[in-house]
């Protein structure tokens, strides 16, 4: 890696141990041979283990300084004598959990966090009717309100906030400056810096004479092993809860309305935007700046590209995209015909391409 200032690096392995600790298969190379840590193809140096799986960077290994790498099966015929191989059923997989290996204080959101150790700082507020279990770290400036719950092994960061009766679960991880409400959350929950969570949904009877406002009484519940990217924002329900399933991994500055459903696993990317009670069965894959209606449901294992405005029901299985969302197929065909359209003249002779 280019630098090591802010992650310390584990001490170096053998191949054969990376392959065991990896699931992979040694292809090629000596088991003996010290690996002491992960690199990109174009910037790893000796003794680094990089990872190829398609095929279009197969070229770049010619100039690498890597002394080894995971290769997708298809690909290890390819790679130079010169560099070991260590087989992989999914190389980028191998890569990340060696990447856990050697940079452990990187995992977990932690980053400049010491591991949970009890440590309540004087410059942090616990109130006296909180419940905190053992080994709970609350560092300066964090807010632990009255009736609050932090299962053992979490780390509270700077300035966040942990509302009145907020359940924080164990190992779970509260990034700088978050602010938690009416939610409860389950084991190893990591929330990166500015989340927001539990915050009112937007909810008003508009009429002629205002805006009357709907109490939002409902709360959020995030299970087990989600992960929220920062200044994330998910609303508490307004008479029922809003729900993160476990195992959801949602970027950075998306926004969850209120009384939403999110199954288990799902993949949410960087500002998308779900409306009010809207439902996300399991194993749903949303791209970058989506925006999902509200009162839809997109059935498990649907797939929605970046940029695609999702207006009604999506079925199970399906890889929907453009605005109105449509099956990828017809979008694609759709926008070829438009494409074909627009570059003919009003007398349907061709025009020149503008740039």
């Amino acid at each position: 890696m280019s630098t090591e200032s802010f992650f310390a690096r584990a001490i170096p392995v053998t191949l054969a141990e990376l392959a065991d600790m990896t699931g992979c298969t040694i292809a090629a190379g000596t088991p003996e041979m010290t690996i002491s840590g992960i690199g990109p193809i174009g910037q790893a140096h000796a003794g680094e283990i990089t990872f190829v799986d398609n095929p279009r960077y197969i070229k770049d290994l010619a100039g690498t300084g890597a002394s080894a790498i995971f290769a997708a099966k298809r690909l290890v015929g390819r790679v130079p004598d010169t560099i070991a191989v260590l087989e992989a059923g999914d190389a980028y997989r191998a890569y990340a959990r060696a990447a856990q290996y050697f940079y452990p204080t990187s995992v977990g959101a932690r980053g400049f966090v010491a591991p949970a150790d009890g440590t309540i700082s004087q410059g942090a507020f616990v109130h006296s009717e909180a419940r905190l279990e053992e080994s709970v770290t609350v560092e300066p400036g964090a807010v632990v309100g009255a009736g609050a719950e932090i299962g053992s092994g979490s780390v509270i960061a700077a300035n966040a906030i942990v509302g009145e009766k907020v359940s924080i679960g164990r190992e779970c991880f509260v990034g700088p400056g978050a602010t938690l409400q009416a939610c409860l959350l389950g084991d190893r929950v990591i929330l990166h810096p500015g989340v927001r969570i539990g915050q009112d949904g937007f909810g008003f009877s508009m009429g002629a004479d205002g805006h009357v406002k709907v109490p939002q009484i409902g709360r959020v519940l995030v299970q087990n092993d989600v992960e929220i990217g920062a200044n994330t924002t998910i609303d508490r329900g307004t008479n029922r809860d809003t729900i993160v399933g476990e195992g959801t991994k949602i970027d950075n500055l998306v926004q969850i309305g209120h009384n939403v459903a999110i199954g288990r696993h799902c993949i949410i990317v960087g500002l998308t935007g779900i409306s009010g009670s809207a439902t996300l069965e399991d194993f749903v894959v949303l791209g970058g700046q989506v925006g999902v209606n509200g009162h839809i449901t997109i059935g498990m294992g649907a797939q929605i590209a970046g940029t695609s405005n999702v207006l009604g029901n999506v079925p199970p299985g399906a890889r929907w995209g453009g605005t109105p969302a449509r099956p990828v197929r017809t979008w694609m065909r759709e926008y070829a015909v438009v494409k074909k359209l627009a570059q003919k003249g009003g007398d349907g002779s061709e025009e020149p391409d503008t740039p």
